[in-house]
């Protein structure tokens, strides 16, 4: 056990009966094994709702973006709001991963991979609005800085949509490096236990022929670390760069400069909620209790309580910014917020990100996973709705009232947008089946000292004269500690 870690903190592998070999097998298994009925019902409902995206996203590029809802004020809907929305969703999992490696915490093993996985989902989905919402997806190419033979034709650095392309194609890049260099081992794993010669080629290809050297276990550590430090300032800037697609115009409510470090809270907020989900659903199916535990559940909802906090301090301080401007048509337009024709999108907004993850503050809370799922689900809820409150009711009523209208969803609108929600899921559970959901290596790195096993053994070893040596207060820990570990493995 290490040096530096507290006798009385909480396995992060739960089982008396866990093994080295008992871990490879509990999450290679997975990739083995045909998958349990629940992932056959999710995946063929999630591959249903996906084809129904599909759809109406073909329907849109044949008929043109007028079969959306726009009107005369709202020509921003909810294609943007869904790009923001799955662009921040996306910042969470290379956060969680990159920070948590940085730091060296120890949590990070059980939820890493899926984030990760996430993250390289939500960002497919999110690149998919801005070459819709361009009108015409046929010349795509127009956005991207290449040099060409059309003349002097460069890009308009001005635009927002220009931003965008840079911002996810490089957090893309770097999430998806991140990522995959962190299976390359695994995919080794996988490769030497599998017994067909197809399998065992495609496995050994996508290791690059990992044989785990000691050479390359310091490279591979000195990568993670490089690119660890690359993500996490991309963090910051790609869902910054996003927020200057509102904070550079002039139009009320948007023109800012709160924007960038309130996008960021609310990407993360909505991000590790988003990740929550996975988590719970993953561990359910897969039945990976053992390594996705109640401590990573409790360590992810204490992060979504911080994060929630910060996101309502944002819209306190954009109120007060509002009022204390003393300009008429900002103080109107955050008025028009709340008291307008789109206060019910606003109360769901402040309901579910100010209000309901303050329940996180109860411990019992914090590790039931009942509920956690459920605020998981409500957070993400009342980000989406926090961009639809931005983006809509900043347009609908501009500076001439005989253009007002109210906005209203098509069933294209609705189609796209569940249609992202099923691609995102399929590819997930696609991901369940082919690659191991928890990073084999590193669980296996933590077993010897956060483990239950271990736990057990260090508490029958040193826990009679612990009260002795460290008061009674402590001893009554280690005393709770040791009954915990003998009496549940959950």
């Amino acid at each position: 056990m290490s040096h530096y870690e507290s006798p009385v903190r909480e396995p992060l592998i739960t089982g008396d009966n866990i093994t080295y070999t008992k871990i490879t097998d509990d999450i290679v298994r997975t990739t083995e094994q045909k998958p349990p009925l629940s992932w056959f019902i999710g995946f063929g409902i999630s591959a249903f709702f996906a084809l129904v995206g599909t759809v109406a996203i073909l329907y849109t590029v044949w008929q043109g973006i007028g079969v959306w809802g726009l009107n005369k004020t709202v020509d921003w809907a909810w294609d943007i709001t869904n790009f923001v929305w799955w662009v921040g969703i996306g910042h969470a999992g290379t956060l969680i991963s990159a920070v948590l490696l940085i730091f060296r915490q120890k949590f990070r093993t059980g939820i890493n991979r899926a984030a990760e996985a996430m993250t390289i989902f939500a960002v497919i989905c999110a690149a998919i609005f801005p070459g819709i919402h361009m009108g015409r997806m046929w010349v795509p190419f127009f956005i991207f800085p290449y040099p060409n033979t059309r003349g002097p034709l460069w890009v308009n650095w001005d635009s927002p949509l220009l931003w965008d392309v840079f911002a996810i194609s490089t957090y893309l890049t770097v999430s998806l490096l991140f990522w995959y260099a962190g299976l390359m081992p695994d995919f080794a794993t996988i490769r030497d236990r599998s017994k067909g010669k197809l399998r065992k080629f495609i496995y050994n290809a996508l290791s690059f022929g990992w044989i785990g050297t000691a050479k390359q276990w310091q490279r591979f550590e000195s990568l993670s670390l490089i690119l660890a430090g690359l993500a996490t300032p991309l963090v910051l800037s790609v869902h910054t760069i996003v927020s200057f697609d509102f904070a550079t115009s002039v139009i009320p409510g948007w023109h800012t400069t709160i924007f960038p470090p309130y996008f960021v809270a609310g990407a993360i907020f909505s991000g590790f909620a988003m990740v929550q989900t996975l988590l719970l659903i993953t561990r359910k199916v897969l039945r990976l209790e053992n390594y996705i535990t109640l401590a990573h559940i409790e360590s992810m909802n204490k992060v979504i309580v911080l994060t929630g906090s910060i996101v309502g301090v944002a819209y306190i301080t954009e109120l007060f910014t509002a009022w204390y401007s003393g300009y008429l048509f900002e103080e109107y337009a955050f008025y028009n917020r709340a008291f307008g024709d789109y206060w019910w999108a606003y109360a769901i907004m402040m309901t579910c990100n100010v209000i309901t993850p303050q329940l996180f503050w109860s411990k019992k809370i914090r590790r039931s996973i009942g509920i956690s799922f459920a605020l998981s689900l409500v957070v993400n809820v009342g980000m989406w709705f926090e961009r639809f409150v931005i983006i809509v009711t900043s347009l609908h009523e501009d500076f001439l009232p005989s253009s007002w209208l109210y906005f209203l969803p098509t069933w294209v609108d609705v189609a796209i947008y569940v249609g992202t929600l099923g691609i995102f899921m399929t590819l997930f559970l696609l991901f369940t089946r082919a690659f191991p959901v928890i990073a084999i290596a590193e669980v296996k790195s933590i077993f010897s000292s956060s483990s239950a096993l271990a736990r057990k053994r260090q508490i029958e070893e040193n826990g009679d004269d612990f009260e002795s040596k460290y008061g009674e207060a402590e001893g009554m820990k280690y005393k709770d500690l040791k009954y915990n570990v003998n009496t549940s493995n959950d």
